[in-house]
């Protein structure tokens, strides 16, 4: 088992809180696992094994399971008199009412609660409703590149590698963890993520949303897909779909946009002006949970590299905690401008600086935002990195591998 420290050093340090901790993010991207590892944590703390409480609902062991009165009925009956009880639920979202169950545990038992889920609108809204202020989540997205080598080096057993080449595997494979523990070609790995993705979409976005035209759903996928790092809006779809001779409204693609949201099986950030300092409503970004889902429905293409790299430097921003926009200034796009606590960076994101055209229309926009946070420009030149005024050229994998910025 590799431990996945992100996500493990934000847990320990919530053992025992008085809050539900609870793990969203897209199926398989690890979250099982995390908690498997959570449960060693507890049991390396000298928690008894009998106060551990572990259910899998995606295994047809607690199939039975199916509602909250048996869900609280079945944890009651392994509360030990005096002792705390730590309940660790996966894919809770299987459990009819289930946030019901969950808020008697904090009410009735000595409970220390996680929670996994792959849909962030039933966790959110439920949550919200009877947990209010009572519960932390974390975003447990698909494998980084630092995991990715750290994966591979534990397979191998090779403990140096070339960052640059295996990012080229990196790009072409992406991250679910269930790729990087043992060697797949690109043909089996891409019809491994095409079942994640179909489960995403069947279970976390069709049933979950009760949306009856499956065949437009998917079509809205694809589009966003092929457009993967573009800027539109839901009415952009709409009109290119009238032009394509199906009728489609605009709250019709919102409620597809907001159900694949849920699911994380897109990333939709916003822009924002900033110069004016302000969110903008239109014209946001559209990102996918991991490259490989592009891959896996589209076929791999070269022509989309360029919206592929953006996507991997958006996951990783939010990986490391940042909020992410895409920027506007004046009449000029900034790829990503990504804030945490009172720290900004600037990002822009190429294939590769070809010509003066590219070198301008990369470096110009961030030389005209004239304060002292950290720019970069991040391209796959391997020789070519030059820093212009302050405006640093870095190689994509040394971005990712950079713990700060």
């Amino acid at each position: 088992m590799i431990k996945r420290e992100l996500y493990l050093a934000q847990l320990r340090e919530l053992i025992d809180k008085p809050v539900i901790k609870v793990l969203t993010g897209i199926r398989r991207s690890g979250k099982s696992e995390i908690m498997k590892m959570l449960r060693e944590e507890l049991l390396l703390r000298k928690v008894a094994e009998e106060q551990i409480v572990y259910l899998n609902f995606d295994s047809f062991e607690f199939a039975e399971i199916e509602n909250a009165a048996k869900l609280y009925t079945y944890i009651k009956e392994r509360v030990k008199p005096q002792k705390r009880v730590y309940i660790l639920l996966d894919e809770v979202q299987e459990v009819e009412s289930w946030e019901k169950a969950v808020n008697s545990f904090m009410t009735d038992f000595e409970a220390d609660i996680y929670i996994t889920g792959s849909n962030s609108r039933m966790l959110s809204s439920e949550l919200a409703t009877y947990l209010a202020g009572r519960y932390v989540e974390i975003h447990v997205f698909p494998l980084s590149f630092a995991e990715y080598l750290l994966f591979k080096s534990v397979r191998t057993g090779i403990s140096e590698f070339n960052r640059y080449s295996e990012f080229q595997n990196f790009l072409r494979m992406g991250g679910f963890p269930v790729l990087h523990i043992a060697d797949y070609n690109t043909e089996t790995a891409y019809k491994i993520v095409f079942d994640i993705y179909s489960s995403a979409i069947l279970r976390d976005t069709i049933q979950r949303n009760n949306i009856r035209d499956v065949e437009l759903l998917e079509r809205v996928v694809k589009f966003i897909l092929d457009n993967v790092g573009n800027r539109f809006s839901s009415k952009s779809i709409a009109d290119y779909f009238k032009s394509q001779q199906r009728k489609i409204d605009i709250n019709t693609v919102y409620n597809y946009l907001s159900a694949l949201q849920g699911a994380f099986i897109i990333d939709i950030i916003q822009r924002y002006d900033i110069k004016g300092k302000e969110i903008l409503k239109t014209y946001e970004k559209y990102f996918v949970g991991d490259p490989s889902i592009s891959y896996a429905v589209m076929g791999y293409r070269d022509r989309l590299i360029s919206g592929v790299l953006e996507n991997i430097v958006m996951l990783e921003l939010k990986r490391k905690g940042y909020r992410v926009f895409t920027g506007k200034w004046d009449d000029r796009e900034v790829d990503f401008v990504a804030e945490k606590n009172e720290n900004k960076i600037y990002v822009q994101v190429a294939y590769k600086l070809e010509s003066q055209a590219t070198i301008d229309r990369e470096f110009n926009p961030l030389l005209e935002i004239r304060d002292n946070h950290p720019k970069f420009v991040v391209t796959m030149d391997e020789f070519w990195r030059d820093n212009i005024d302050g405006v640093k050229h870095i190689h994509i994998a040394d971005f990712l591998l950079q713990e700060s910025y």
